[in-house]
């Protein structure tokens, strides 16, 4: 009872802690700088360096949350021979706008780190290729293009993250080579290479992030989201004091209306006292539980009163039940010794026969709660089998669910999950 207690107000404190606001900064200006290669087209005989230093670009974002955003941003440069081949030189613009995913939130980086990040940009512009020597120089090459790329961050404060990306740029209606030393179809000015001109860039730079709030969306934790150890460790302790049982009868302190039970006491669902017979003494004084009789005989009646029928009529009246909690077959501790009373009572009669009757309340399926009421009474059978009843004086069946209690009703509901008996 006390793990089903601590495992729903825990659930329950951290979904009210997941609340917060929407108060992170969305625009950031990029400033970025580093190296381009150009794949092709290129003239047989012209070479690029590996890594050509001569690009820049400079971005303004938006995030419309913490997982996706846009941009617009610019990029120029120059590409140049590798040393020992033909010589050229071509300038180059290109105007983008892209969609940006912070994929490092998309993947719940942030459960292990809030320093790195992950970016993921995708998008079309135009642009313009422009040789500065060879056969083409000064041709300005008009053209669209699609890029797409990967940034990792580092953030470096609530303001300035460094970002290190690669971006894959292709171009389309692209004439000459980027050497400028030919073109598609030397006879004509506009052969176009088609969507097949692919270059490269890849650059170092910075993010400075910009508005009032505290955090900017890239880095942005929804406050409580994730709780501290601290905030955990305190929110435990808090339940931890509110199911501490002080007379130690299976009732936490929060729900006993009698918190000084005396040990070994019987109690019900409530933590009080139990007196199944009405006689005045409380069961775990009373020799005979189940039989009303005066204090002078321990709350035993007279020799001359037939015992049995006292006890018969208090099982089968439903005053003797064992009780479980939601959706479980597993008797609750503090009615576990219903049936201690009942073993106890068939081992002073042997001649009698009882059958074990399963109850659940009316939430969950039909079919659900018929095979969840015989587990119950299974589970209560077998704690009689391994008291020492015989099987024969026994049976059990599951009678599903009782529709006679307030279906609206928790106590009600937990009186409805139950084992009674029936004496044969």
């Amino acid at each position: 009872m006390k793990k089903i207690i601590l495992s729903t107000l825990m659930v329950g404190a951290l979904a009210i802690g997941a609340n917060a606001q929407d108060d992170f900064n969305k625009w950031s200006v990029e400033v970025n700088g580093g190296f381009n290669k150009p794949m092709a087209p290129i003239t047989p005989g012209y070479f690029s360096p590996t890594l050509n230093l001569g690009h820049a670009d400079l971005g303004v974002r938006y995030m419309f949350n913490e997982k996706f955003g846009t941009k617009l941003d610019f990029g120029f440069g120059g590409f140049s021979n590798a040393s020992d081949t033909p010589d050229f030189s071509s300038n180059y613009y290109r105007l983008n706008l892209q969609g940006v995913a912070n994929l490092g939130r998309i993947m719940d980086w942030q459960t292990f780190s809030q320093t790195f990040n992950l970016l993921g940009h995708f998008g079309g512009g135009i642009g313009r290729l422009t040789p500065q020597e060879n056969q083409w120089a000064d041709f300005q090459d008009n053209q669209y293009n699609i890029i797409t790329g990967l940034t990792l961050q580092v953030k470096l404060s609530d303001r300035i993250a460094l970002n290190g990306d690669i971006s894959n740029i292709v171009a389309g209606r692209q004439d000459v080579a980027f050497d400028g030393a030919s073109s598609i179809n030397p006879a004509t000015e506009n052969g176009y290479y088609g969507a097949n001109s692919v270059w490269w860039t890849g650059t170092v730079g910075l993010s400075f992030y910009l508005g009032s709030g505290d955090s900017h969306a890239d880095w942005y934790l929804r406050e409580n989201k994730y709780a501290t150890k601290e905030e955990l460790a305190t929110q435990i302790g808090e339940i931890k004091d509110m199911l501490k049982d002080s007379d130690g009868d299976g009732v936490p302190d929060y729900l006993d209306k009698e918190p000084n039970t005396p040990a070994g006491a019987r109690v019900d669902s409530q933590g009080t006292t139990m007196d199944s017979d009405g006689d005045g003494i409380p069961d775990h004084v009373d020799k005979c539980p189940f039989v009303p009789g005066p204090a002078s005989l321990d709350g035993c009646a007279p020799d001359d009163t037939e015992e049995i029928d006292y006890l018969a009529k208090a099982i089968n009246d439903g005053y003797v039940n064992v009780y479980f909690a939601f959706d479980s077959a597993k008797p609750l501790g503090y009615s576990a010794s219903s049936a201690h009373y009942v073993s106890n009572f068939m081992k002073r009669n042997p001649g009698v026969q009882v059958e074990l009757k399963g109850y659940a309340d009316e939430l969950g399926p039909d079919d659900y709660n018929m095979k969840l009421s015989e587990r119950r009474a299974k589970s209560v059978y077998d704690l009689l089998i391994a008291s020492g009843i015989s099987e024969s004086r026994l049976s059990y069946k599951g009678y599903g669910e009782d529709t006679s209690v307030d279906k609206s009703s928790a106590d009600a509901r937990q009186m409805a999950r139950r084992v009674s008996f029936e004496i044969k």
